[in-house]
């Protein structure tokens, strides 16, 4: 399931991960260490909501 940043409309795919904020491919979203924030906006996991694929 991919996540939506609420802020500013990243979105985050586990396929594809984050590999410049240290997350590899394939990670799910609820492994992602808390203190993680969206590349884009800088906001917390808080502020992600899931999206309909």
């Amino acid at each position: 399931m991919k996540y939506k940043c609420v802020v500013c409309g990243w979105i985050y795919d586990p396929a594809i991960g984050d590999p410049e904020g240290g997350i590899e491919p394939g990670t799910k979203f609820e492994d992602i260490p808390e203190d993680w924030v969206c590349p884009l906006c800088g906001v917390g996991k808080d502020d992600f909501e899931p999206i309909e694929e």
